[in-house]
């Protein structure tokens, strides 16, 4: 039976299993509900993994969700505890109270921890209550976030690898289309420009699952990253090591190594590159072995930044060799990866379950991918949809998050072509990369004219000075930011969806 409290928004009465801490308090493990004095109207909901909706929202609108699309919200959110009817997330939430402040409610360890509101209470559930219990916090909203990311840090652990600075990657130019000859190019024509490092994604390896080179690199990778390395930048490395596509060698000899759907069979663990696929059952002895042969033999290739994508897979549910809550195991596995590569490699986290990522990941992309489009159709049905438009908000949603990782809000685009992006929007991009200190872009050299050029080089060597002015307000060295615009785009289309 939940424990429940009662707030005015000033005071809580403290019963058993219940700790006075910096403002506010520390609640034993288990369900709890805070019980409203006064009725709120605004809710905080923070999603599942990187991609999952998140951010403030009226309690009288649509919740903050994936609507019409349940491929997708297997994908980029916790499907299984996915309610329509009412506003919870995960990890979090928080609400506001009438006189500014707010009132949050944290997990403070793993369990599947979902966090709701109507208005007249702000509740919390777990799976299992295998974590640290909650921080139940109230004052001003950066203060509060500040001391629960600090206690989040206290109980997991923080980064290990060197930060990153500046950042150039393959995707949004190249995409899938890359081979040896297009990457040594892209990497000679980065000139002088400082980035600290310089990522190859997705399209190097055979098929997802199996992660060896394709014949697009009849020298392997070893020669990409030494060029990039002699540039005096990290070589840096896409993989996605939790999941395999049906087509692949590792699906074919080890079917045994996937987690099982209840109903029998492998479990459909998403959706991509027009397939579904599998998760690979990271509580197996030769998975295990199998992660740290892949971990070793990118990182023994030369890469020391390792971007990691679709991690949630390890965290779904369904039937393993070990029967283990289902953060543990993801946090297990990544810790296996973290010993693997060792700590001076930056590992950044994509697609990942947020709170259990703390302390095991150095980054992590707190928004869905961006795009050379601003919106695209179902933008607002789907929050974590491509665009630059949903992956400024849920980065600006996800910025106090910076206190436990490096929040990486993905790249900005200075180009003008092969892409819609208005002027504004451009700036936008730009905007968010400073104010998250995370700078990276996607534009190749020979796409950009001489001031686009100079525009990137400026952006690449500022060191800016950033102070919040207000939830979605900013100073960039004394220029006002403000992006109440964008987040009033994103709230005028939940608005539609509430009337439909």
């Amino acid at each position: 039976m939940a424990r429940e409290l009662r707030t005015d928004g000033t005071t809580i009465d403290l019963e058993a299993g219940v700790t006075p801490t910096t403002l506010g308090w520390v609640l034993d493990p288990g369900d709890v509900t805070v019980v409203l004095e006064e009725l709120a109207t605004v809710f905080y909901r923070h999603g599942w993994n990187s991609w999952s909706p998140t951010g403030w929202a009226p309690l009288d609108e649509s919740p903050v969700r994936i609507w019409g699309d349940d491929d997708r919200r297997l994908t980029a959110d916790d499907a299984a505890n996915d309610r329509p009817d009412r506003h919870e997330g995960n990890g979090v939430g928080a609400v506001e109270l009438g006189d500014g402040r707010i009132l949050l409610l944290g997990a403070l360890g793993l369990g599947t921890p979902r966090v709701g509101s109507d208005g007249s209470s702000l509740w919390g559930t777990v799976e299992t209550t295998d974590g640290g219990g909650w921080f139940l916090g109230t004052g001003p909203e950066d203060a509060v976030f500040a001391r629960y990311a600090e206690l989040l840090r206290e109980r997991l652990g923080t980064p290990t690898a060197e930060p990153v600075d500046t950042m150039w990657c393959s995707w949004y130019s190249f995409f899938e289309d890359i081979d040896a000859e297009r990457m040594t190019g892209a990497v000679d024509g980065l000139g002088d420009l400082p980035f600290d490092v310089v990522q190859m994604d997705d399209g190097w390896e055979e098929i997802v699952g199996d992660w060896d080179p394709n014949a697009g690199f009849p020298d392997g990778l070893a020669p990409i990253a030494r060029r990039i390395a002699d540039r005096g930048s990290r070589p840096g490395l896409w993989l996605a090591p939790f999941i395999c596509l049906p087509g692949s060698r590792v699906v074919a000899e080890h079917p045994d190594w996937l987690v099982q759907d209840p109903t029998g069979g492998p479990m459909v663990a998403g959706h991509n590159w027009d397939s579904h696929y599998f998760a690979l059952d990271t509580t197996l002895p030769a998975v295990q072995e199998h992660l740290e042969r892949v971990i070793r033999d990118v990182v023994g290739w030369g890469f020391r930044y390792l971007k990691l994508d679709f991690m949630y897979a390890g965290g779904l549910p369904g039937v393993r060799h070990q029967d283990l809550p289902r953060e543990r195991v993801y946090r297990d596995a990544v810790e296996l990866i973290r010993r693997a590569a060792g700590p001076d490699v930056y590992l950044l986290g994509c697609g990942v379950p947020m709170i259990p990522s703390v302390g095991v990941f150095d980054g992590v992309r707190v928004g869905p991918d961006t795009a050379s489009d601003w919106t695209r159709p179902g933008t607002v049905e789907d929050p974590s949809h491509e665009g630059g438009l949903n992956a400024v908000t849920a980065s600006l949603a996800r910025w106090w998050m910076r206190d436990l990782y490096q929040v990486d809000p993905d790249v900005a685009y200075f180009r003008t072509v092969h892409t819609t992006l208005t002027p504004e929007q451009r700036q936008h991009t730009v905007d968010i990369a400073a104010v998250c200190a995370f700078r990276s872009t996607s534009d190749p050299d020979e796409w950009l004219v001489a001031d686009e050029r100079a525009g990137l080089a400026d952006f690449l060597r500022a060191q800016p000075t950033v102070l919040r002015t207000g939830r979605d307000q900013f100073t960039v060295d004394g220029r006002e930011v403000d992006f109440r615009p964008v987040v009033r785009e994103v709230r005028v289309g939940r608005e539609r969806l509430t009337e439909s």
